[in-house]
């Protein structure tokens, strides 16, 4: 009885996800957008500092233990591995790679969910409609974005490119990881106070590379635009503090697998962002590739739906 009461209820499970589906599908473009005024090591430093104080100031409001030190250690190497490597090479690679390639490399994260989560390996890998549901939603992510890759192609700089995807594919496995030490290893029950460390230490991570690289010496905050202050808000409230803190509360309530697949659904909610928002076309191809993927993740659900078999008790 006791871990039903701790069953979240079927609604807050359903919000958390659509946040995250969501809002995390739009960040593409606006970390774009953020970057057309700020430089990105001071953009990851600025955004994950604020969002974390923001935060803190919440949690400390409602009476939470924030300073526990055995919960900050794991919530600070999950913010290492999640927001500064994985987060912070898309920030990164998106100064010169397409976007829709970055969203394809990011979308091989559930697959390494899969081969990471070795606990889980038993049941994951026993589970076919699983495995053949990450399968075909990588697949129909490729199909969705195979015409812009292909028109992307003829204008990448080869080595340069060929190493920022290598970076993509490290940053994608670095947040599968990541995830799934904040599943194990978390000692904080309040997901806003992993949030809360997770984002600060990210925070400060980024402030050496921003240092290093000169960034507040050519930076001056009065010459950026109004677009991009804009951008810069979008991502402190909707993408971390929303989006990354229901993403740290399903991590706990929910399979890692299942989790996963907003890497899947991401990429459809940026192509019909672009559509209604941006006016931008959409073909066949990428129909076909929207009803691939989002039957790739009822396929992960599907065991979920399906009604237990009912125990047959022999006699004797």
């Amino acid at each position: 009885m006791q871990a039903q009461s701790k069953t979240p209820s079927t609604l807050m499970v359903v919000l958390a996800f659509a946040t995250v589906y969501i809002v995390w599908g739009s960040t593409y473009f606006f970390i774009q957008r953020a970057l057309a005024g700020f430089p990105p090591f001071f953009l990851g430093a600025f955004r994950f500092t604020l969002a974390g104080l923001l935060m803190m100031g919440w949690s400390l409001s409602q009476g939470e233990n924030v300073f526990l030190a055995k919960a900050i250690k794991p919530a600070a190497i999950t913010g290492l591995l999640l927001l500064f490597v994985g987060n912070g090479i898309v920030i990164w690679v998106e100064q010169f790679l397409p976007s829709a390639m970055v969203a394809i490399m990011i979308s091989s994260a559930p697959l390494w969910f899969i081969l990471l989560d070795k606990p889980k390996w038993a049941e994951n890998f026993s589970n076919k409609s699983t495995i053949v549901g990450l399968l075909i939603g990588f697949a129909g992510v490729v199909l969705l974005f195979s015409e812009k890759i292909m028109a992307s192609m003829s204008s990448l700089n080869s080595s340069r490119d060929l190493f920022a995807m290598a970076l993509v594919v490290f940053g994608s496995m670095a947040w599968a990881g990541g995830s799934l030490y904040s599943k194990y290893k978390s000692s904080a029950d309040s997901a806003t106070v992993n949030s809360t460390w997770q984002m600060l230490a990210a925070g400060i991570a980024f402030l050496p590379g921003s240092i290093i690289n000169g960034e507040f010496d050519n930076l001056n905050l009065a010459s950026v635009s109004t677009d991009a202050w804009l951008a810069l808000g979008y991502l402190i409230i909707f993408g971390s503090i929303a989006a990354f803190s229901a993403y740290v509360w399903l991590l706990k309530v929910q399979p890692a697998t299942k989790v996963s697949t907003y890497a899947y659904v991401n990429p459809v909610v940026a192509v019909l962002l672009g559509i209604f928002f941006a006016k931008e076309s959409i073909s066949v191809l990428q129909i076909t590739g929207l009803i691939i993927i989002l039957g790739s993740v009822l396929l992960i659900n599907l065991h979920k739906y399906r009604k237990p078999k009912p125990v047959v008790s022999s006699a004797y």
